[in-house]
């Protein structure tokens, strides 16, 4: 019976090619989108849910409260935690600490730890590690060489990555007993091998270098200081099968109380965050090379379902509008003996059919997008579909859910035919459940389309308007350089300064340890005015030479810089700092002492700079000290003339091989990197793009099947018309009219909830665009265009027929 159903149905197909083509090409689509969108959300949901403690694995991490009633947020911990976790927080199976170093240089030197000739030199962004064995004991992984216990329990010692290993060693089974050198001052014997770690991990583990080796060498800053803390210093506990996550909170109180009694005015606290929020907590981040939003996911989520639905809204007035056509089919079918649930299961044969095909289809369209899905999201380029057993059990449920929620409306009207009025051709409108039904149907699909174009329209403003704010200083034609801070480097700081400055393309160049805007957080206490207590707040370090100022065109509201010295003689604060301290003259500041920590030398504070954007937009404004330490130089920020700006950075970069040839040359400009702050941003506004463009096409297919069916409805209306004298212009504008009532009605039902959603979606942002009527105007007017383009082609065949042929009885 049902190979007969499939045979039938396959024939009707065949028949009505049109009816099918436009069937499966909105049926195709929407589940191309769904299925592509469920692709990245299950992804991203996936993070390190594949070790085997998952649910019993938690990051320390601090919580700063102060009396003004201020929050600060740090993914690190003070260096002694570790150590003191084991000894006073039984409740924890297992702790670990690991610390992130960023942009290292790895050289290799192969099987003689003497080698002072290699080309093999590698910058490392992300992925080296300095990490105690414990880790492992912790998280997962797949040991190739080596065991964890050994392989990290000594100074001095690196365990790689399978990857890493082979672009290091070429094959990773040679690898241990080969040496490395980390940033040209530290040598390391690698003793172990892991396999790689899966792309759905936010511990991108490369190089990882023996806890014990950071914490014997002063450059990388380790501490015993319980005041002295990093983001990049992380620890990560098991908590005990048995122990409930509220003991374990319980016992980090009595921690915090015991560790950090000496913090007067801010109180600090070390909590626990699950691992199932490393991904998705903005507060604190993780060690990855991005974060995800679970709105965000569950907004891409929403648009799929949006988009599915309306593709099944497409099918049910197509297939309503065909009934007619049907009726004598379904009419000869009953008066031979068929049953009512029998044509049931016929026309739910034949969607299943058309649904079949649409899958088959949607894999060919989602495969072809995938290597342009790292354009709206960071999976990797290499993610599998048919491979994922998530994708197979989703196909099979969409195929069921599609089939039944398109096919059950018009199988049972047609099923529902009287077979005297089919057979004599009077089954009407009403008949198939009348225009009202469809029409609604309509109304939704253009409210989120509208809602969709609304939201684009405003993420797009957005994205324009971050581009284009004043940060506070000057970011064009600025190339930064990444400078070692080791001594011998340092000696060469002045020199490679001086020979840039001779360019004459060169305008200014400034040594520092960070831009003036950008991802580093490096806050410390402070005392001001020769307080005896510590501030209530933190201030955010920028440590940088005198030309800093000159370099980023900073704006100083009173007072000037600083002079030029290795050390600290003198500061620079901006506007917020001494609005949090309450002064409200800055030229009062001029004068005034800052002492960094609780034993640092009182310095005075020469300038004051206008505020200036430290970190993203998103970001409140920062209180700042800036101040000069050459040890900690790690940038070269080089403000070039915005003509010859290829040449300028060739005679840079030869340049830096010259003076540092040790070092691998890694320069890029300011203003790609503040555009990556908002990666997650763009990428969000693409998407709106891709699927509102999606949904304008699904949403003209079934205006096309709607203005289908009203021919067909009101043939002999318009014969009747065209012979009383009615115009082809005169009958498409009465066809057309009822449309741009419904695109009207559409537009009131998108409206306020677009207007809410990205209302809320503009509060992430301390600066937004205004949230005016313009996106408002444009969705409206730019449906009712694209709805006008939709409708002509058809009212005008309906009105350009012949009427004897409309007015012709059975």
């Amino acid at each position: 019976m049902l190979k007969n159903y499939l045979l039938i149905g396959f024939r009707n197909l065949m028949r009505h090619k049109g009816y099918a083509t436009l069937n499966i090409m909105g049926l195709a689509v929407g589940i191309a989108a769904c299925l592509l969108i469920f692709t990245i959300v299950q992804f991203e949901l996936s993070y390190d849910t594949y070790h085997t403690n998952y649910d019993r694995i938690y990051r320390v991490v601090v919580e700063d409260n102060s009396p003004s009633g201020e929050i600060g947020h740090n993914p690190g911990s003070p260096y002694p935690v570790p150590i003191a976790l084991r000894q006073d927080v039984p409740q924890m199976e297992k702790v670990a600490a690991l610390n992130s170093i960023y942009g290292s240089q790895i050289t290799v030197l192969g099987k003689d730890p003497n080698t002072t000739q290699t080309d093999k030199k590698f910058i490392e962004d992300i992925g080296i590690f300095f990490i105690e064995p414990q880790f492992f004991e912790i998280f997962d992984a797949s040991w190739l060489q080596g065991n964890p216990t050994q392989a990290l329990s000594q100074p001095n010692t690196v365990v790689l990555a399978k990857k890493e290993a082979e672009k290091y060693f070429g094959n990773w089974k040679e690898a241990v007993g080969q040496y490395l050198k980390l940033d040209n001052t530290i040598t390391l014997t690698v003793s172990g091998v892991i396999e790689d770690v899966p792309s759905n991990s936010d511990f991108p583990l490369k190089v990882m270098v023996s806890y014990e080796t950071f914490k014997n060498s002063p450059r990388y800053g380790y501490s015993t200081d319980w005041g002295s803390i990093s983001s990049s210093h992380q620890v990560f506990a098991l908590v005990g099968k048995n122990e409930s996550v509220q003991n374990v909170k319980y016992a980090l109180q009595k921690f915090s109380e015991k560790y950090y009694a000496d913090r007067v005015n801010l109180k600090r606290y070390n909590l626990i965050q699950p691992l199932s929020e490393n991904h998705f907590d903005d507060r604190f981040g993780n060690l990855g090379d991005h974060l995800s939003s679970k709105t965000t996911l569950w907004t891409l989520s929403l648009i799929g379902v949006l988009i599915l639905m309306m593709a099944c809204i497409n099918f049910i007035n197509l297939a309503t509008a065909q009934a007619i056509g049907r009726s004598k089919e379904v009419g000869v079918r009953k008066v031979l003996g068929g049953m009512r649930y029998q044509l049931m299961a016929q026309f739910l044969s034949e969607t299943t059919l058309i649904v079949l095909v649409s899958v088959g289809v949607a894999l060919v369209l989602a495969k072809a997008a995938l290597p342009f899905i790292r354009e709206v999201s960071d999976v990797p380029e290499d993610i599998a579909l048919l491979q994922n057993p998530y994708v197979l059990v989703f196909l099979v449920g969409i195929t069921l859910v599609v089939s039944l929620f398109s096919g059950i409306y018009p199988a049972m009207i047609l099923s529902g035919f009287e077979p005297v009025k089919a057979l004599k051709s009077k089954i009407t409108a009403q008949s198939v459940g009348g225009v009202p039904l469809r029409r609604g149907l309509v109304v939704v699909q253009f409210a989120i389309s509208q809602m969709l174009i609304i939201g684009t329209l405003i993420a797009v403003s957005q994205m324009e308007y971050i581009r284009h704010i004043d940060l506070g200083f000057s970011k064009e034609a600025v190339y930064m350089v990444p400078v070692s801070p080791d001594s011998i480097s340092r000696m060469k700081y002045e020199s490679f300064k001086n020979q840039l400055l001779q360019n004459p393309d060169i305008q200014a160049v400034s040594l520092a340890n960070d831009a003036p805007s950008s991802d580093n957080y490096w806050g410390r206490n402070f005392y001001f005015d020769h307080s005896t207590k510590d501030l209530d707040f933190y201030t955010f370090m920028k440590y940088a030479d005198a030309d800093y100022f000159k370099t980023y065109n900073l704006e100083f509201v009173a007072g000037q810089g600083f002079n030029p010295s290795d050390t600290a003689q003198a500061y620079v604060v901006n506007e917020t700092l001494l609005k949090k301290l309450g002064v409200t003259n800055m030229q009062e500041a001029i004068g005034k002492t800052i002492r960094l920590g609780g034993n640092g030398p009182w310095k005075p504070i020469v300038g004051v700079v206008k505020d200036f954007k430290a970190a993203s937009v998103r970001d409140d404004m920062q209180p700042i000290v800036i101040g000069s330490y050459k040890r900690n130089y790690q940038l070269a920020g080089i403000k070039m003339q915005s003509r010859n700006l290829q040449k300028t950075v060739k005679e840079v970069q030869s340049l830096w091989e010259t003076t540092f040839p040790a070092y691998v040359y890694n320069g890029y400009f300011l203003d790609e990197s503040i555009e990556r702050f908002y990666q997650q941003e763009n990428q969000l506004a693409l998407t709106y793009k891709i699927f509102a463009s999606l949904a304008i096409f699904i949403s003209c297919l079934g205006l096309y099947g709607l203005i289908s069916f009203m021919a067909v409805q009101k043939t002999k209306e318009i014969g009747i018309r065209k012979v009383l004298g009615a115009s082809v212009g005169n009958i498409m504008f009465l066809m057309s009219r009822e449309f741009i009532i419904l695109i009207v009605i559409a537009f009131a039902v998108a409206a306020p909830v677009a207007y809410y959603f990205m209302n809320d979606w503009l509060q992430n942002f301390k600066e937004s665009v205004p949230l005016g009527v313009s996106a408002f105007v444009i969705a409206i007017f730019a449906s009712v265009v694209i709805a006008c383009l939709t409708i002509g082609y058809r009212a005008a065949r309906a009105a350009m027929a012949n009427p004897i042929k409309s007015l012709r009885s059975e």
